[in-house]
C-alpha cells in the first residue's frame, strides 16, 4: 500500500473530518509519505503545494472539500478511501516561476500555481512596459494592473478578469490585463508556455506596484519577470468522474 499523510486546514469541519479518518485509515507522517491527502478547500490546497514547493519535496495530492468552492479538490467522503485512490487520474500542474525586482533593488523569487498579478497600490493607475522573449511588446500598457495565469488558475482570477479559459495541457499562459485604459482594444493574450514575460513598471516612484505569486505579495517593485517552470512540476489527484480537465472546460458553459 502506498504510504500516505493527512493534512488538514484549521477549520473545524476540516479537522473533524481528518479526526474520523485517522481513525478508519493507517498514514504516515509527511516526511515518510509517498502520497498526501488533503482536507480542506483551495486555498488551503495552494497552500499545502506551494509548502512542498518550498521544502524541495512534491509528491502527488489528493484533495477533498471541506472547503466553500473546491475547484480544486474531490468531494468529502469517508468510505472506500483506498479504492479511490487506487483509481485516480493523475494531473500535472507547471508552477509559474516570477522574479520580482524592486525599486530598492531587492529580488525576490517566488513560485505561483494560479496566477502572477501585478496590481496598482495608489489610486493612480498603473503604467506597465511588456516584453515578450526580449521583445517590447506593450510599450505602455494603462490599467490597474495585468496577469499571468497557468491553464489550472485561468478559471481562477483570470476569469474573474475576463481572460480565457485554457484547457489543461494546452501548454499555454494567459496574458490578461486588469481593467485597462490604454490601448483600449487590447484584451490579452494567449501565449505558448516557453514564453518569456517581463513586465517593467513606468514611473514606479510616482506610480507604485505590487506583484502578487498566487497569496506571496511584493510591493513597489520596478521589474517582474514570469516563466513556466518545469523543473517543479506538480501532480494533483483526482476521481476518474471529478477530474480537473473536465471542470476547466465545462467552465466555458457556465452562464
Amino acid at each position: 500500500m502506498t504510504a500516505r499523510a493527512l493534512l488538514a486546514s484549521p477549520t473545524p469541519p476540516a479537522l473533524a473530518a481528518a479526526a474520523e479518518l485517522r481513525a478508519a485509515y493507517e498514514w504516515v507522517p509527511i516526511e515518510e509519505a509517498e502520497q498526501v491527502v488533503a482536507l480542506g478547500g483551495d486555498g488551503f490546497m495552494l497552500q499545502t503545494l506551494h509548502t512542498m514547493l518550498e521544502r524541495h519535496r512534491i509528491l502527488p495530492v489528493f484533495g477533498m472539500n471541506l472547503g466553500t468552492i473546491g475547484f480544486l479538490m474531490n468531494d468529502w467522503r469517508l468510505e472506500h478511501l483506498d479504492e479511490r485512490l487506487a483509481r485516480t487520474k493523475p494531473f500535472r500542474v507547471s508552477p509559474l516561476s516570477m522574479t520580482a525586482t524592486t525599486v530598492g533593488g531587492e529580488q525576490h523569487i517566488l513560485p505561483a500555481i494560479n496566477e502572477v498579478s501585478l496590481l496598482r497600490e495608489t489610486r493612480q493607475t498603473a503604467k506597465l512596459e511588456v516584453t515578450i522573449n526580449d521583445r517590447i511588446v506593450l510599450p505602455e500598457l494603462i490599467a490597474d494592473g495585468m496577469l499571468v495565469a497557468t491553464p489550472a488558475g485561468s478559471t481562477a482570477y483570470n476569469l474573474s478578469a475576463n481572460g480565457p479559459i485554457l484547457p489543461l495541457g494546452s501548454a499555454l499562459m494567459a496574458l490578461t490585463p486588469i481593467s485597462p485604459f490604454r490601448p483600449r482594444r487590447w484584451r490579452g493574450a494567449i501565449l505558448p508556455e516557453k514564453t518569456r514575460i517581463a513586465v517593467r513598471v513606468l514611473e514606479a516612484d510616482k506610480r507604485p506596484v505590487s506583484a502578487v505569486a498566487d497569496q506571496r505579495e511584493v510591493r513597489e517593485v520596478s521589474q517582474v519577470d514570469i516563466a513556466i517552470d518545469h523543473n517543479r512540476d506538480l501532480t494533483l489527484l483526482f476521481d476518474p468522474e471529478h477530474a480537473l480537465d473536465d471542470r476547466i472546460t465545462m467552465e466555458q458553459f457556465i452562464a
